[in-house]
């Protein structure tokens, strides 16, 4: 098993320690970190498993809430 060592500044530590945790789980075996270290958890976790293709979501809406001619034409009429 190899090893990497790191020296990050304590104004940087959360951000690396965010990076590292959100890797592809079992990449890092094990993870170590000298002194106390906030790692808040990321805020968005999808409810699928799957892509979402742009043609499936919100923006290919043709009610015209999300269209952009409908919204052009909404700014006109103001």
């Amino acid at each position: 098993m190899n090893k990497i060592s790191l020296s990050v500044d304590d104004a940087n530590l959360e951000t690396l320690l965010t990076i590292l945790n959100s890797l592809k789980s079992g990449l890092i075996l094990n993870m170590e970190v000298n002194g106390k270290a906030k790692v808040r958890e990321t805020r968005y976790q999808p409810k699928t498993n799957r892509v979402i293709y742009e043609n499936e979501s919100g923006t290919n809406d043709t009610t015209g809430k999300y269209s952009a001619s409908a919204y052009r034409e909404r700014l006109k009429k103001k």
